[in-house]
């Protein structure tokens, strides 16, 4: 199948499935409720496509951007539903990227926070500890989870979940927006796992920035779904101020929209780069894009579709958590330390006549 053919097959596919088991739910796409046993079976359906999603610099036109949009729309369904399946389709994509040749069934999900006061060891096949920050604890089948060895070298371990010596503790989750994501702590006491990659390959690795990127879909997906409510309530009943709103935030994303189509095609063109710099103020765009919209829509439409729509309701109270995974004032400093790398290596380009980072 060519790369032409994939998007359409794909995207249609995975629409279609979604799209049938909400109505054998008997409920409708516009006022659809999303309830815990729909939400697992949406996810279900997902993880059967997961090996056919392309990971990002698969080396073919468009990959990444097939990827993103698929993201995008699982997002726009369910934030929950796309924090679960965006961590399964990256642990994926890792476990290529650093030629992991054993089976990959089931739920995956990466793990990589760190920073808890019982950090995790690992030592002749066991790993002991405290992993914080675990989105679908109860519900994976196998956990990739980063840890630093006593070089401080960040290593990487797959781990079944189901065996003996994992105690998971929901306890610490009081989350209102994403509170369904089964965000845990886990404790591990002599559970067996095994290392994957060289010791600060999951770090180094090009793909680090290309999954990141992969959130952003997830961000941008939703937000373009709770726009989606002022463009009909426009339609069925137009007003002035409500075309004003609608116009400000249509510039946003469409301006968003095509810089993700850059960074595609930065990605499949030139894979062997990790792009941070591009990848970084996308992120920080559509983070800031989220508020706008969210903030926007709102006061074209007040307080009806908070309290009366339960799909608008839930995306509005999800968004602003899960953009939380951003990390603010240090993504922008980071930014301004590339761009500031960035135009002193154009300004000693001699044969470059771009005279700064920002010329058109």
């Amino acid at each position: 199948m060519s790369h032409l053919e994939i998007k359409p097959y794909l995207l249609q596919s995975i629409k279609a499935a979604i799209e049938e088991m909400i109505t054998q739910d008997n409920q409708t796409l516009s006022t659809f409720v999303m309830t815990d046993e729909l939400r697992h079976d949406i996810l279900n359906i997902l993880v059967t496509y997961g090996d056919k999603i392309p990971h990002p610099a698969g080396g073919d036109h468009s990959q990444t951007l097939i990827r993103w949009q698929i993201l995008a729309y699982v997002a726009g369904i369910d934030l929950t539903i796309a924090k679960w399946f965006e961590s399964h389709v990256d642990a994926l994509s890792i476990l290529h990227e650093l030629g992991y040749r054993e089976s990959t069934q089931g739920l995956w999900a990466i793990w990589a926070a760190e920073g808890h006061p019982v950090p995790i060891r690992y030592q002749q096949g066991k790993i002991s500890g405290t992993k914080s920050w675990c989105s679908g604890a109860n519900i994976v089948d196998h956990g990739l989870i980063t840890y630093r060895d006593e070089s401080g070298q960040s290593q990487l371990l797959v781990v079944s979940m189901q065996q003996e010596g994992i105690e998971i503790d929901n306890g610490e989750w009081h989350a209102v927006g994403m509170q369904a994501t089964d965000t845990a702590t886990i404790h591990f006491n002599q559970a067996t796992a095994s290392n994957v990659g060289a010791a600060n390959a999951y770090l180094e690795r090009v793909g680090f920035w290309h999954g990141a990127a992969g959130v952003a879909a997830c961000w941008y997906g939703a937000t373009t779904s709770i726009a989606g409510y002022l463009i009909k309530a426009y339609q069925q009943k137009p007003h002035d101020y409500k075309a004003m709103y609608l116009g400000q935030i249509s510039i946003s994303l469409s301006v968003t929209q095509q810089y993700f189509h850059h960074v595609a095609h930065l990605i499949d063109s030139q894979p062997t780069r990790s792009h941070e710099l591009a990848i970084r103020q996308l992120r920080a765009n559509v983070e800031q894009l989220a508020r706008d919209v969210v903030e926007a829509v709102g006061q074209a439409l007040g307080a009806a579709p908070f309290c009366r729509n339960a799909h608008f309701a839930k995306l509005s109270a999800d968004l602003p958590v899960f953009i939380r995974q951003s990390h603010g004032a240090f993504d922008l400093q980071r930014i301004g330390e590339l761009s500031s790398i960035l135009a002193t290596d154009l300004n000693n380009d001699s044969i470059n006549e771009q005279e700064n980072i920002w010329q058109l």
